[in-house]
């Protein structure tokens, strides 16, 4: 086997009856499979026993890769049985984007040698390559005879191979101006069924806000993540071939991930690799308008990233442990995080400097004694729409995830609840909450969140239209019990009931009987919100004692 790397192919053929020959007797005195792989200047650059599957060579240390090209290796394999190649060595050879996939079938270690050689190994062979079409990802020759295999044009094959994929990834990227993703699920046994499909949808539409472009889901049920690539081998597999098939070049997971398992499943995709989490803080960043935003969005990504530093690479510090890797001073790792140490203290300091503000500012209102509310809720549950009803403001609205970062705060006159009189009170929209909401993002946020917890009253709008509208109030309760100072009375309001049936309205009605209900973009039920609302206000009011 070592002596394969000395031989010398021609570049211009597949393999040569001599050289394939030789491989089988190898493989036949092993009994077992062997694969060899071999660059288009006729070198052998790798042997394995194995499968292609067992013996595939990880995407990112591929010489050349894209969905626009072949990766200029192509591969021998031995197989003992004599049947075309099996799927998995074909979802190899795709994920590898070889050039070609010679499989060699062996007529048997019994088989008699003519001339004293190891000319009777082979029995013939089938060739496997890529096809630039959405129909079929491979196409397979044939049973051949080796001879007739060997004396193909082998240059001639790729070469038009690669034009043909280079015109069709030209004529896909003409629409593409956005991250083509395809998203992952994992269904455990903790997950239930309507919630997990809820979580997916929830990602695609994070992931759209994000500016992706969603081209395939695909899901696996297992009873837990594995540790290393959360889905199973097999799953992995699939992953890699249908992000070349259908063009992503992003994978999100609809869970967080270690930075190992994002490390292990990069490298054995060789497509980026991101989490929940990672998507909604690229969100943040693009939303993030105000110098308060701003910091406490790079605060979260930075609090993020440190971790996911260890294991970036062996370049990256000569302290990797063991003998000849120990030596004096600092490694890059330990000076890049020792930076982001220093930058975090620095951003803690001024975020601590802006709640020290809001603080005063509050006070001064309170002193007034003009009472505030915070509209708080579910992402995309339309509080900047409200807001903007309400008070004529103009806070940005869309219908996307996290629309709204920075706090807005307007005044709005309603008649006191006692008196009747004109009053002011102050309306807060804040950022919205969503299902397992990041650590680092409530840390992060928190003098966003303050305004939650030094506000008087909350009013709780709530998407009635959303399918899962139950469980996405549930989400906000969960993250207000979990805030260091308990928030004020709450007010809950159903919002865009002209988007519901009956059947849904009376739900809701009948498990929330307290509430306001109201469409904050058709101005309904807002008159029935103003009394509610000053009801609220004295109740708070009252208790300032």
């Amino acid at each position: 086997m070592q002596r394969l790397y000395h031989q010398r192919l021609p570049g211009d053929r597949l393999t040569t009856s001599e050289f394939a020959q030789r491989l089988a007797a190898i493989s036949t005195d092993l009994n077992q499979p062997v694969c060899v792989y071999i660059n288009r200047r006729g070198q052998v650059i790798r042997v394995g026993v194995g499968t292609p599957r067992q013996t595939q060579i990880p995407p990112l240390e591929l010489p050349r890769y894209g969905a626009e090209r072949l990766s200029g290796i192509r591969c021998l394999a031995t197989q003992l049985k004599i049947e075309p190649p099996n799927e998995a060595a074909l979802t190899a050879m795709a994920i590898q984007r070889l050039d070609s996939l010679v499989m060699i079938t062996l007529s048997g270690a019994g088989f008699e040698r003519r001339g004293g050689g190891a000319t009777g190994y082979v029995k013939h062979a089938y060739l496997a390559h890529l096809v630039p079409h959405p129909e079929a990802n491979w196409t397979v020759s044939p049973p051949t005879d080796l001879d007739d295999l060997a004396a193909q044009d082998f240059l001639d094959l790729v070469e038009n191979l690669e034009a043909e994929f280079e015109r069709e990834y030209v004529a896909q990227q003409v629409d593409r101006d956005h991250d083509q993703v395809l998203i992952v699920g994992l269904m455990t046994d903790e997950r239930k069924s309507q919630r997990f499909q809820d979580g997916l949808v929830e990602l695609t539409r994070l992931v759209e806000t994000a500016g992706g472009t969603v081209v395939e889901t695909l899901t696996q049920k297992r009873s837990r993540p594995h540790p290393q690539t959360v889905v199973g081998e097999g799953k992995v597999q699939e992953i890699a071939l249908a992000a070349q098939t259908v063009g992503a070049n992003l994978i999100a997971f609809d869970r967080d991930l270690h930075p190992a398992q994002v490390r292990n499943l990069e490298t054995q995709i060789g497509i980026r690799v991101v989490d929940r989490t990672e998507v909604i803080l690229d969100i943040f960043a693009q939303r993030a308008q105000s110098r308060a935003g701003k910091l406490q969005v790079e605060l979260a990504q930075l609090e993020y990233m440190l971790p996911r530093l260890i294991g970036r690479g062996q370049a990256m510090s000569r302290l990797g442990g063991g003998i000849g890797t120990r030596g004096p001073g600092e490694t890059k790792l330990e000076t890049e995080r020792r930076g982001i140490q220093r930058r975090i203290s620095r951003l803690q300091q001024e975020v601590n400097q802006l709640q020290a503000h809001r603080s005063r500012l509050r006070q001064r209102r309170q002193h007034r004694e003009v009472p505030s509310i915070a509209i708080v809720g579910y992402t995309n549950a339309g509080k900047s729409t409200l807001l903007n009803t309400l008070t004529n403001a103009e806070v940005y609205t869309a219908d996307q995830l996290f629309a709204t970062l920075d706090p807005t705060t307007r005044r709005l006159i309603i008649q006191d609840a006692v008196t009747q009189e004109p009053r002011s009170i102050l309306l807060t929209d804040t950022v919205g909450f969503i299902h397992e909401l990041p650590p680092s993002l409530v840390d992060a946020f928190r003098a966003t969140l303050e305004e939650v917890t030094e506000a008087d009253a909350l009013l709780h709008l709530v998407d009635l239209s959303h399918p899962a509208w139950q469980n996405q109030i549930r989400s906000v309760m969960k993250i207000l019990s979990e805030m260091p100072i308990t928030p004020g009375p709450a007010l809950v309001a159903f919002n865009k009931i002209d988007q519901v049936d009956g059947d849904t309205l009376a739900l809701a009605q009948e498990e929330f009987p307290q509430a306001v209900f109201l469409s904050a973009s058709d101005r309904l039920g807002l008159e029935t919100l103003r009394r509610r609302l000053a009801q609220l206000v004295d109740y708070a009011v009252s208790s300032w004692g």
